[in-house]
């Protein structure tokens, strides 16, 4: 089992920043990669970043160049670093671990930008 605690969420404005953290505990040796999540209201929840045990990282297109994923394997967290914020990124995000077996999610951090 891996747990996820996600922080760093808030009410930011447009063109601010805002620094997610995930800290994962538990069977951290099975990780495989971790990714951040997030869902709007009333859409589907989508992949917005991840990083791999390795370093490779993926970004949905729509974040590239604003966001940076990253992870410090000794603190066993992951970052989720958001620049240049857009009322469209108002979401719930989630933190995820892959296992070899199953995603494990956090409760979710609710970021909202204003406009």
């Amino acid at each position: 089992q891996v747990q996820l605690v996600e922080s760093g969420g808030g009410l930011v404005q447009a063109g601010g920043s805002v620094r997610l953290s995930c800290v994962a505990s538990g069977d951290i040796f099975d990780i495989t990669a971790m990714a951040w999540h997030r869902q709007a209201p009333g859409k589907q929840r989508e992949l917005v970043a991840s990083i791999t045990i390795g370093g490779s990282t993926y970004y949905t297109d729509s974040v590239k160049g604003r966001f940076t994923i990253s992870r410090d394997n000794d603190k066993n967290t992951a970052y989720l670093q958001m620049d240049s914020l857009k009322s469209e990124d108002t979401a719930v995000y989630y933190c995820g671990a892959m296992t070899r077996l199953k995603w494990y999610w956090g409760q979710g951090t609710q970021v909202t930008v204003s406009s």
